[in-house]
């Protein structure tokens, strides 16, 4: 079995930091553990498939597996793309039906859930309109398509993201994502996905 490259950049690490110290390590863990589960329903889902994954990134959007898809039909690789949102709601369902014994938790896989299904990429919701458009009406007009929803919908985010940071007296959680859904923005308009 291939290692598994883990990078993380300097940016996660301050922004682990800078919560942890604000909101304390308990809420810390609850988050990443949702992101653990949802990073563990991609690689499932890509071993499943017979995609090969060889590395692990982290930065201040989230996490990212690398791997070989190139083999796997459109089918495959959109059950993959879904499969972290499927394994957050299905973390979620588990603990309701438990009882909700961690709420903090459930809510955690239910807010992960719903915001990677937005149709922005890096998101998996914007690969996964990429993937249904490339699918129905061919890779070039896939693209051309998923580059635009994604470039309008990361702008509005990002204006509703500003209007919540004034409304709220400034919600300095807000502003990486705010800023980053502006990058997202600009690098779709420029046609850098």
């Amino acid at each position: 079995m291939a290692r598994v490259r883990v990078k993380g950049s300097p940016a996660f690490y301050i922004l682990l930091v800078w919560f942890a110290a604000v909101n304390g390590l308990r809420p810390l863990l609850t988050v990443l553990s949702a992101a653990l589960v949802h990073e563990c329903g991609h690689f499932a889902a890509l071993r499943r498939c017979g995609a090969r994954v060889t590395g692990f990134r982290l930065g201040v959007c989230g996490a990212v597996l690398d791997s070989n898809c190139s083999r796997l039909s459109y089918a495959d690789e959109l059950f993959c793309v879904l499969a972290g949102a499927g394994a957050n709601l299905l973390a979620a369902v588990l603990c309701a039906a438990a009882g909700n014994p961690y709420p903090a938790f459930t809510g955690a896989n239910l807010i992960l859930c719903a915001f990677n299904l937005l149709p922005v990429r890096p998101l998996d919701g914007g690969r996964a309109l990429e993937l249904l458009l490339s699918w129905a009406a061919g890779p070039a007009a896939g693209e051309y398509a998923a580059r635009w929803v994604s470039a309008a919908g990361a702008l509005a985010l990002a204006s509703g993201l500003a209007y919540v940071m004034h409304g709220s007296g400034g919600s300095l959680w807000l502003l990486p994502a705010m800023f980053g859904l502006l990058a997202v923005s600009v690098r779709e308009c420029a046609g850098r996905a």
